[in-house]
């Protein structure tokens, strides 16, 4: 039997001085936020805010073989396999069809001068919150899968327009969106296929945008309501933080965390920060 890492919670206190501290740092953009779907999940959107809840959703639209039932990226595969790929795409449009409000903390990170913000899940909260202001652009993942194109992302201004390198270089924030997004042009990587492409490269850093690689060297990362118990959002968090800097938080529930989940926190070194999503952001968001 396996035995379990172990990890030490800071105490209340300290994990609230901490996180004062990160807030603050933030606010001069010198540490990067890397937004889980938990954080969209607060303002209770109808989408389905988890690998799990998008699984089941397949599972209400199409008849899955129990191989596939469960697991969204083997459901989503097994759509494509056997219907089509735009069958795939229909259906994510549809389940993020009704959009996830942006929460306060999503228009306080939008304020501020951050040079790059992850978002690891499919909705547009993110992207509706910085629309209030200039200055900003989009990467986002894109499948090849059934595509000659060889690119692995496309850049999108503030109005949602593709646009190329050369001018996506010169916004002063830029919002990675490594698995695609419904908005604005319904890039979504979520089947096996389109991940094998992805993870027979990324650990050589190909899939990564060269912007992303050159704005989080040297900066700390700060995971806001995202889990780690899926094998894919542990390998894409650990590909995106590589060549940072050496030291990265995560806001955590100690009562829900899953064996792998912990040992991926004591794998990267991540420190952990013990509290509620809503009080960390009741935090991140005072003066």
């Amino acid at each position: 039997m396996k035995t379990l890492p172990q990890i030490e919670f800071a105490n209340a206190a300290d994990a609230k001085a901490i996180l004062t501290d990160l807030a603050a740092q933030m606010r001069a953009g010198s540490i990067v936020p890397y937004l889980g779907p938990g954080l969209a999940e607060l303002s209770r959107p109808e989408a389905p805010m988890t690998p799990e809840a998008l699984a089941d959703f397949f599972a209400s639209k199409v008849a899955l073989p129990r191989w596939a039932r469960g697991n969204a990226w083997a459901s989503a595969q097994y759509v494509e396999s056997n219907k089509h790929r735009s069958t795939v795409t229909a259906l994510m449009v549809q389940a993020f069809s009704l959009p996830a409000d942006p929460t306060p903390l999503h228009h306080h990170l939008a304020s501020l001068p951050l040079p790059i913000i992850v978002d690891s899940w499919y909705d547009g909260a993110m992207r509706t919150a910085l629309g209030k202001r200039s200055g900003w652009g989009e990467v986002q993942g894109i499948t090849r899968s059934g595509s000659h194109d060889d690119r692995w992302y496309r850049f999108y201004d503030s109005a949602g327009q593709e646009v190329d390198h050369a001018l996506a270089a010169h916004w002063s924030t830029v919002l990675y969106k490594p698995h695609g997004s419904v908005v604005p042009a319904k890039n979504f990587l979520v089947t096996d296929a389109d991940y094998v492409e992805v993870l027979t490269e990324i650990d050589i850093q190909t899939p990564i945008p060269d912007m992303v690689k050159e704005r989080r060297a040297g900066r700390s990362f700060l995971f806001i309501g995202c889990r780690f118990n899926d094998q894919l959002m542990r390998i894409y968090a650990r590909q995106i933080t590589k060549r940072s800097a050496g030291v990265h938080y995560a806001i955590v529930d100690p009562q829900v965390l899953s064996g792998n989940e912990l040992c991926f926190l004591v794998e990267q070194r991540l420190t952990p920060l013990a509290m509620t999503l809503p009080h960390a952001m009741e935090i991140l968001l005072a003066k």
